[in-house]
């Protein structure tokens, strides 16, 4: 199903959407890095660009991020050949105070990760349902970051693999008309 929307769009926003099944054939590490490199190039408030990564390159890597999972995540994105934590720095280097913004920057790297991944037809999956401090304490990361998301990126696979649940959901998701994000007085 191919979104329609009432605007042009650049291909890769109407287009992009959160498939769950992954063949297990591994992200070319040209391609890896140029998701991230596309991450680098969001804006960011005062230029901080608080977001780091952890990838799953590694065998062992990925396995903590699997095993970080919750359950019924762990059920499809185990099969992802490429997991990513995507971690947020809390404060500011301008003046070490609260970085209020940190968490929106970082959602903005994850939007141009998905959109540069969509464009190399590969998927990238956020998860939110994850052991955080198991990450934060495998990794041994600083205090001043956060980890906020993982991301499941792969190539798109059998529809088959997944659960009964997840294949009924194996679809662009609809979207309200963009009007009514609009808040009116």
């Amino acid at each position: 199903m191919q979104r329609i929307t009432q605007y042009p769009l650049l291909k890769e926003i109407q287009d992009r959407w959160s498939a769950r099944a992954f063949s297990t054939k591994s992200v070319h590490q040209d391609d890896l890095y140029a998701l991230i490199e596309a991450a680098s190039l969001a804006p960011s408030s005062l230029n901080e660009q608080p977001w780091r990564f952890i990838l799953g390159e590694k065998p062992n890597d990925l396995s903590i991020l699997k095993q970080s999972l919750f359950p019924s995540n762990h059920d499809w994105a185990q099969h992802a050949p490429m997991l990513i934590a995507l971690c947020t720095k809390k404060t500011t280097t301008f003046n070490g105070k609260d970085n209020f913004y940190s968490r929106f920057d970082a959602g903005a790297a994850w939007a141009f990760l998905s959109l540069e991944a969509h464009r190399r037809n590969l998927i990238a999956h956020a998860i939110g349902g994850f052991d955080k401090q198991m990450i934060h304490e495998s990794f041994t990361i600083e205090d001043d970051f956060e980890v906020i998301l993982i991301i499941a990126v792969g190539y798109p696979g059998d529809i088959h693999t997944l659960s009964e649940k997840y294949q009924e959901r194996e679809k662009p998701g609809l979207r309200r008309p963009f009007m009514e994000s609009i808040l009116k007085k």
